[in-house]
């Protein structure tokens, strides 16, 4: 991060409606996977709370309607929409897709959100390891299709539409392993799983912006710290230690402190509403100011193999 780099005052302990104070998203549109609880609620509170209309998503509809309504509820004429989105079904992607690219006006805003973290080895309706099928492939097949909506969006508007996808520090120890990313030949590793999810996270966000970034869409790729959610549902006393050790290894502190869900989700806001990032397309961000994801991460020979990997793996699972 350079001294003149963007970033939010308090950024590391800054809430999601912090960072978007000011901001005036009349007009726009934003979709937010996950969003039935956790960091994409708060994500899409506080998008609402700047004026945008916001399409909350998650796996089970009734999720996603009660998030709405508590969105609602805090606040008073927020633009809220639901929509039933699967990510680890590619059928339930394609179709939410659909539904997105025929409303009128585009999509301004695509918050990919959602994501499933140190899981037990199982796979997707498609037959892809979880958390890669998931947290990546699931996400990339959702922001393929609606490229042309978010280019829409862009040309309306004269503003770039942005993709912030959430990623994780998570990813330095485990770089994406494209020979083998479904763990079909290597012993299953629930932190190499997650690792390489979230290396491929930010290397799509590489590889959007090389595609998009002149033609109106940027990608950002965002490290929300480490949250109490459920996101750790799976994880036992065995996984925090690990953990532990891997955040110790690392040199960071990112376990002295844990956000909260408002406090996690203020980098994913930020990405997607300051104004000041708009020539920083493609960059990882971490407590809402430019950071640096690990060399394998960011590699744009990878990235565009990643691409080309995914556009072919989800292409045979339709």
């Amino acid at each position: 991060m350079t001294a003149d780099a963007p970033g939010l005052p308090g950024g590391a302990t800054a809430t999601a409606q912090e960072a978007a104070a000011g901001v005036d998203c009349t007009g726009v549109t934003a979709l937010v996977t996950g969003a039935g609880g956790g960091l994409g609620e708060q994500t899409s509170r506080a998008l609402a709370l700047a004026g945008a209309r916001v399409i909350v998503t998650a796996r089970r509809s009734g999720s996603a309607e009660a998030a709405a309504q508590r969105i609602r509820d805090a606040v008073p004429g927020a633009g809220v929409e639901t929509l039933t989105l699967d990510l680890a079904d590619l059928r339930s992607v394609a179709g939410a897709a659909a539904t997105v690219s025929a409303r009128s006006g585009g999509l301004d805003l695509l918050i990919n959100n959602a994501g499933v973290m140190y899981a037990p080895l199982s796979r997707t309706a498609d037959g892809f390891e979880l958390q890669f099928g998931t947290n990546h492939l699931g996400h990339f097949l959702l922001t393929t299709m609606l490229l042309p909506a978010l280019h829409g969006a862009a040309e309306r508007s004269g503003t770039p539409s942005r993709v912030v996808t959430v990623s994780s520090d998570g990813h330095r120890g485990y770089p994406a392993d494209l020979d083998d990313p479904n763990f079909h030949a290597r012993d299953y590793d629930k932190f190499a799983a997650y690792g390489q999810s979230k290396s491929a996270n930010a290397l799509m966000t590489v590889e959007l912006e090389s595609r998009c970034g002149d033609a109106g869409v940027h990608g950002f790729a965002v490290h929300p710290g480490v949250c109490g959610t459920d996101l750790a549902r799976h994880m036992d006393r065995a996984d925090f230690a690990r953990m532990r050790q891997l955040v110790a290894d690392s040199g960071s502190s990112a376990l002295d402190t844990l956000k909260s869900p408002a406090q996690g989700a203020a980098t994913s806001v930020w990405a997607a509403t300051a104004p000041s990032l708009d020539q920083y397309g493609g960059a990882y961000l971490s407590d809402c100011a430019i950071g640096q994801a690990a060399a394998h991460a960011r590699d744009p020979q990878t990235a565009e193999r990643l691409w080309e990997l995914s556009e072919r793996l989800v292409a045979a699972a339709r």
